[in-house]
């Protein structure tokens, strides 16, 4: 009776390190650790690909709030109603409040679509952080 329990034992043992293995394996990669973060090689292609199609030049979300997303000095001029950015301090930069969806639903950023990954958003918000720097 030991050695069934035993080998049943075994069994499930292997089953479960399969099923984990599976299982940790499909779930979504845990973010880099970033030491500095580059606005060019970080921040823009996330901006590039959830954020410029409506803040740019003749896009929606430029045409009602003036943001510019296609580069450094849009983003760092901010919309008609004042600045996006206050480098140094995330926490107060309405950016992280709209991409956060901490603002008021109307005003969740981007509008209508999936929220930014909690990745790309820790990465905007280190970036602030970090000075907000043209780097």
């Amino acid at each position: 009776m030991k050695r069934s329990l035993a080998f049943i034992g075994a069994g499930f043992f292997a089953v479960a390190l399969v099923i984990g293995a599976a299982t940790a394996m499909s779930s979504k990669p845990a973010c880099a650790a970033v030491e500095q973060v580059s606005f060019s090689e970080d921040v823009m292609p996330i901006l590039r690909e959830r954020c410029v199609a409506c803040h740019q030049t003749g896009g929606e979300g430029y045409n009602k709030s003036g943001l510019d997303l296609t580069s450094y000095v849009g983003l760092m001029k901010g919309t008609k109603n004042g600045p996006m950015i206050i480098p140094g301090d995330p926490d107060m930069s309405n950016l992280m409040w709209l991409i956060d969806w901490r603002a008021d639903p109307a005003l969740r950023m981007p509008h209508n679509k999936k929220k930014l990954s909690s990745c790309d958003r820790d990465t905007i918000r280190t970036w602030i952080r970090q000075g907000a720097n043209n780097n």
